[in-house]
């Protein structure tokens, strides 16, 4: 499928709020711009799936870009240029571990990827992410074995715009673990990446898919009869 012009991520330099759920994101924050919707952080806009790739390797940034079907480069405003520079890319992780396994022949590729493999367990409170998936497996017994660490390690990620690291989230709330649980449906189950990548509105893209989400969470809610 053909691309359309990348997706932009901004890194802000003053406090903003998400215009959609209302959350304070502080200085720094990573948001997007939606034409009449404003400002909304990753979670809202559907991109905090999406892993930080930095800028510096070419050969990376453009494998991890190719096999990634949804991707976004990141923006921050440089005041003694007056320009905003690129930090580098979000992609799909599946991408990301493609396109280091295909640099895998030099050493430092090698080291990178340990760097990250050691940055990604610091963030991850095991603790919670073990609470969170036991939650996610009461709630849908049908979901198939090992998808509820899959989406709880996703959930509790430790930087913000996870629906998982959310107040109501730290509490097991019920319907927290349900969205963290239909996200995870959305990009895994359904075309709704691909319909992002070919230049659809989220909502739109939103309705299109959920007919399908509503059934594979149906099925998982279920005690038989797992999605394979």
């Amino acid at each position: 499928m053909k691309k359309t012009a990348d997706l932009k991520v901004f890194i802000t330099t003053r406090e903003v709020s998400c215009d959609e759920c209302g959350e304070e994101l502080g200085r720094k924050a990573w948001i997007t711009l939606v034409k009449d919707k404003g400002a909304l952080c990753l979670s809202c806009a559907d991109l905090d799936h999406l892993v930080f790739l930095p800028a510096g390797d070419a050969a990376l940034t453009r494998r991890a870009r190719k096999h990634s079907t949804l991707s976004s480069v990141v923006l921050r405003w440089s005041r003694a240029r007056k320009r905003y520079e690129r930090q580098g890319l979000l992609v799909e992780e599946e991408g990301l571990d493609r396109a280091e396994k295909e640099c895998l022949a030099d050493s430092e590729a090698r080291a990178r990827q340990r760097e990250r493999a050691a940055q990604r367990r610091a963030e991850l409170d095991q603790q919670y992410i073990d609470q969170f998936g036991q939650k996610v497996r009461k709630l849908f017994p049908g979901c198939p074995e090992g998808r509820e660490k899959q989406i709880a390690q996703h959930a509790c990620l430790k930087y913000s715009g996870r629906i998982g690291r959310a107040a109501v989230a730290k509490r097991l709330d019920e319907e927290a673990v349900n969205l963290a649980v239909a996200a995870h449906v959305r990009h895994t189950e359904t075309r709704y990446d691909q319909l992002l990548a070919s230049g659809h509105e989220r909502w739109d893209a939103r309705a299109e898919v959920k007919s399908k989400v509503e059934g594979v969470l149906a099925e998982w809610r279920a005690s038989q009869g797992a999605v394979q």
